[in-house]
């Protein structure tokens, strides 16, 4: 098993980033990993922990209709260059925490996704050197407001709400290109979205590089690299999993804000 890098609160309220062992037990790091953060002799049992995010990004930056798939879903023609936008760092939730429905929407969707963290101060890189820039790998869910995403001339308000950015569970380093996401909504064993994420429009190290030549990404930063055909309503009670090869599943609940 490739190794789980997680980061987590401690009884006493600290925050920490570790290893998670085979036992759960989480083995400390000094520092986030991708700041070379290496192990120290504090070992927290799999009791005197919570499980957090798996990191505090500045910002996270998520492309969309980036499955041609799901382009065509929407009524759309695919983008000719990657099309992205923001969601806020306080939309951020770790798995197993709850989705707020806001009262403003009556149609809230998941959008299951795989983000890329950003290990290293990343501006106008080529596509070659975005490959060492990306650090690893966790699950998103990019939860959207689309009632007012179709009312608003922009995304900011429909991707924007607090609790809009399921993150995690861990971070892995390495990923197959070919590694299947599956989205699954309470307990149908069929998955509502299944791809493989090698069917992007635009790689993980083009996206990172067409990123860097507008903004430059920091550390820890994420970016959601869009949704394969699928996204559809959420309801108050509803349990959304989001699973990827080689990582693990993100598993949330939605309940009402």
């Amino acid at each position: 098993m490739a190794q789980r890098y997680v980061r987590v609160k401690s009884q006493e309220g600290k925050i920490y980033y570790g290893l998670l062992q085979l036992s759960l037990n989480v083995e400390v790091l000094d520092a986030p990993p991708w700041l070379d953060g290496q192990p120290t002799d504090l070992i927290l049992e799999s009791d005197k922990y919570e499980i957090l995010a798996p990191c505090s990004p500045s910002k996270i930056v998520a492309v969309g209709k980036n499955y041609a798939d799901h382009a065509a879903e929407m009524g759309t023609p695919v983008p000719t260059e990657p099309l992205i936008f923001f969601k806020p760092s306080t939309s951020v939730i770790a798995s197993e925490r709850e989705i707020k429905y806001p009262p403003q929407s009556q149609r809230v969707d998941y959008e299951g996704e795989l983000a890329l963290v950003i290990g290293d101060r990343t501006c106008d890189c080529t596509p070659e050197q975005a490959q060492s820039k990306i650090w690893g790998y966790t699950i998103a869910n990019d939860v959207t407001a689309r009632d007012l995403q179709k009312k608003d001339a922009q995304w900011t308000r429909a991707k924007g709400f607090d609790t809009f950015c399921p993150l995690g569970p861990w971070i892995v380093r390495e990923l197959n290109p070919g590694a299947r996401l599956q989205t699954f909504l309470n307990d149908d064993p069929h998955p509502v979205q299944s791809a493989c994420i090698d069917q992007m429009v635009f790689p993980p190290d083009f996206l990172v590089s067409y990123i860097s030549q507008v903004m430059t990404l920091l550390p820890g930063d994420i970016v959601l690299t869009g949704t394969p055909m699928g996204v559809g309503a959420l309801q108050i009670g509803d349990r959304i999993r989001i699973e990827i090869e080689g990582i693990g599943r993100l598993e949330n609940t939605v309940i009402a804000r």
